[in-house]
């Protein structure tokens, strides 16, 4: 992971917890971190949701259903970087910066919600994935939705 350093830029904890959970799917997260290769996991969420668009109904077509990988990948980094330690988050992500980041419930908070959040998109995906499965096994045939 190569990180393009602003001495001058103090990155906050608690606002990179929140884009990650929230706009996560884009790698927003990444692009705030100054992350080398942030532009392709953009780039990939955009065509997806591009192809989403092609069918029927968008939300149950494959394209959206794989943008629940980087979905899902956005969530579990939000938690790591909400519970991470202020040292090490500085020490990583702002190094040589002369401030210091002190969160407290703030970053529990961004925790809470993005397990709830991310419970729910997961399981999301998962009854999709099935009902798909199942679908194309035969095994709902006769069933009415």
């Amino acid at each position: 992971m190569t990180l393009t350093v602003n001495p001058g830029f103090h990155r906050n904890k608690v606002a990179v917890a929140w884009l990650a959970s929230l706009l996560g799917m884009f790698s927003v997260h990444w692009w705030y971190l100054g992350r080398q290769y942030a532009w392709c996991m953009t780039l990939f969420a955009v065509v997806m949701l591009i192809l989403a668009q092609f069918y029927p109904v968008w939300w149950d077509s494959p394209p959206f259903l794989i943008l629940l990988i980087p979905v899902s990948a956005g969530m579990i980094e939000a938690l790591v970087l909400a519970l991470m330690s202020d040292e090490k988050f500085d020490a990583r992500y702002n190094p040589g910066s002369p401030q210091r980041t002190e969160t407290g419930w703030d970053a529990v908070i961004v925790a809470i919600v993005t397990t709830f959040l991310g419970g729910t998109v997961i399981l999301f995906g998962i009854a999709m994935v099935v009902i798909h499965v199942y679908t194309a096994m035969g095994w709902l045939d006769g069933y009415t939705l």
